[in-house]
């Protein structure tokens, strides 16, 4: 891992999803800065949080996870979006990729598969940084 705990920020309208996720990020020390249960409030956090990454569920109420991959990527490209979804349509996964998502994880969720994700996505940033 890089040589600080990166700042995660957790975005899923389902509270148990964020509970498990939360604990797998933390098992790897990632500082969980904010979890969000819709896009707006993603966005709110985004911006007073600025996390390194952000774990975005695609369906949400008000505000969908592309539109909130949107946002971040024009306002802030250097944070890393890795795009959660109970439905893998091939269209999520597209969309998400194009908008530059840096992964895409399924749930129900797979340690192994979020962390390596998590991992794959900071490697990617180290490299741009260098």
């Amino acid at each position: 891992m890089t040589h600080r705990s990166p700042k995660v920020l957790i975005v899923d309208d389902n509270d148990l999803m964020r509970t498990l996720l939360r604990g797998i990020l933390r098992s790897e020390s990632c500082q969980v800065v904010g979890e969000a249960k819709n896009g707006t409030i993603a966005l709110d956090l985004v911006e007073r949080t600025f996390p390194d990454v952000v774990f975005l569920d695609v369906m949400m109420p008000e505000m969908d996870g592309i539109e909130v991959l949107q946002y971040i990527q024009e306002r802030h490209p250097r944070i890393k979006v890795i795009m959660i979804t109970g439905n893998p349509s091939v269209e999520n996964v597209q969309e998400s990729i194009q908008g530059g998502a840096a992964g895409f994880i399924v749930k129900p969720f797979n340690t192994a598969r979020v962390l390596d994700t998590l991992h794959k996505a900071l490697q990617g940033a180290e490299k741009i940084a260098q």
